[in-house]
């Protein structure tokens, strides 16, 4: 069976590199290509089962919005997500005219930044101090990135879970922001350099020893087996997904 498939934010980077994994992915069909100032309906995505989103994070919820009111499910890379967001997605899924609809938000398709969140949640509760980079082009609009913020959220989670105090920090004065920003308790530091496409450090220590976990894309198209992956599975699934890890057993 061939699924159909529509890309909303087309021109962009990462959503033309997307068109050109799906045309060249066999079962798939892209059915169209949709970006700023044109509107999502049913007769603009061609018949599409799945519509995949990589738009900026302004416009990426009232796009997933009309796309389950399309009638189609959702792939989601557009970052800029939060628990409220997601709230109003699970709300809209919940709705009788939007069952059997299915939205997958991920904040990176790449395997080895999926592996390295769960590796670095399962290091965690062993160290007693753990920061984020995350390393990326200087054309990326929001900071820090989504794929860093998810990797907090899991470092933090995972230390609450297992009863590990704070990392310690002595700072009393920081006046230009130097120590980063924090989420869930967690330092994350955003570096924006030419050259980069998208990385992210996790550094663990504890006394007399440091753990590096290093997770590097060098171009976009090591996205593009995830996202595949997610069109596929994704009419498998009801409600919302946040992550890739649900799709490869993790």
């Amino acid at each position: 069976m061939t699924i159909r498939v529509a890309v909303t934010g087309a021109a962009g980077r990462m959503g033309s590199t997307v068109c050109q994994a799906v045309q060249e992915a066999d079962g798939l069909e892209l059915v169209a290509r949709l970006d700023a100032g044109d509107t999502i309906s049913t007769e603009t995505l061609g018949g599409a089962d799945v519509a995949v989103d990589f738009t900026v994070p302004t416009v990426t919820e009232a796009n997933v919005h009309a796309l389950i009111d399309a009638g189609v499910d959702v792939v989601v890379g557009t970052t800029g997500w939060n628990e409220e967001s997601y709230g109003r997605v699970r709300e809209h899924l919940a709705r009788p005219e939007a069952a059997g609809r299915s939205v997958l938000i991920a904040p990176n398709f790449a395997l080895s930044a999926v592996l390295s969140m769960r590796f670095a949640a399962l290091a965690a509760p062993y160290f007693e101090s753990v920061e984020v980079i995350e390393l990326h082009h200087p054309n990326k609009v929001d900071a820090p990135s989504g794929t860093a913020v998810a990797t907090a959220q899991g470092i933090a989670a995972a230390r609450a879970a297992a009863g590990v105090a704070p990392s310690p920090d002595a700072t009393e004065s920081d006046p230009l922001g130097a120590r980063g920003g924090v989420v869930d308790g967690v330092h994350v530091h955003a570096v924006r350099l030419r050259g980069l496409t998208a990385h992210e450090e996790v550094v663990l220590g504890n006394p007399g020893e440091q753990l590096t976990l290093r997770t590097d894309s060098f171009d976009r198209s090591s996205f593009m087996p995830g996202v595949v992956l997610a069109v596929r599975e994704i009419g498998s699934r009801e409600g919302l997904t946040i992550g890739l890890g649900p799709l490869i057993n993790l």
